[in-house]
């Protein structure tokens, strides 16, 4: 295994990325759904980025990265779709002290982001080491299958009362009580009424 899976705590954390084309646009998407302080600098970027700036759910800075640009922030994505200025932002953002990915650049990268099944907080996160893109989507869209959409709002609904579980000994009674929850009770409540979860 030449990465290890971990999955990164990013809640008030600095992310910044580089670029304002689809390949921005494409990881924006992902990184939004996470409560990371994002920075974006593109001299020219995308009219969805704009929206995003305007909207408040990321600072866009209208100009090319510069020494500095990346202080503090636990993680740098590269997506100019230009490899001389991909090469020169990380060379920037590694100076700061940023882990380091390229888009569709395994080799220069320090980090991947895995092909994701989002269902918040519940996450899957499928790698391949960039030997089988093909597979890990194949992979992607049978486990988005397989798990119903409703999975998240059991999970947490399931957080909201774990403090209570408590009560019930420890062992084998609290394992059956979240195996009926999950797998039997839970879904079928779900299924039921709509949870404001």
């Amino acid at each position: 295994m030449q990465h290890f899976p971990i999955f990164v705590a990013l809640a008030g954390r600095r992310v910044v990325l580089s670029g304002g084309g689809e390949a921005a646009i494409a990881k924006l998407r992902l990184l939004l759904k996470t409560e990371a302080r994002i920075t974006v600098f593109s001299p020219a970027p995308a009219a969805q980025i704009e929206t995003w700036a305007r909207d408040r759910r990321l600072r866009l800075v209208r100009r090319a990265l510069e020494p500095g640009d990346a202080s503090c922030a636990v993680l740098f994505y590269a997506a100019d779709e230009d490899r001389e200025e991909d090469a020169r932002t990380v060379i920037l953002a590694r100076a700061d002290g940023a882990l380091t990915n390229i888009v569709d650049n395994l080799s220069d990268s320090q980090f991947i982001t895995p092909a994701i099944v989002d269902r918040d907080p519940v996450t899957v996160a499928i790698g391949t080491e960039g030997a089988a893109p093909v597979l890990a989507r194949a992979i992607k869209a049978d486990l988005e299958e397989r798990l119903p959409p409703t999975l998240g709002a059991l999970a947490r609904v399931g957080k909201r009362f774990r403090k209570m579980v408590e009560a019930l000994p420890s062992g084998r009674p609290r394992r059956d009580f979240w195996s009926d929850f999950y797998f039997s009770r839970g879904p079928r409540a779900v299924g039921e009424t709509e949870i404001d979860a």
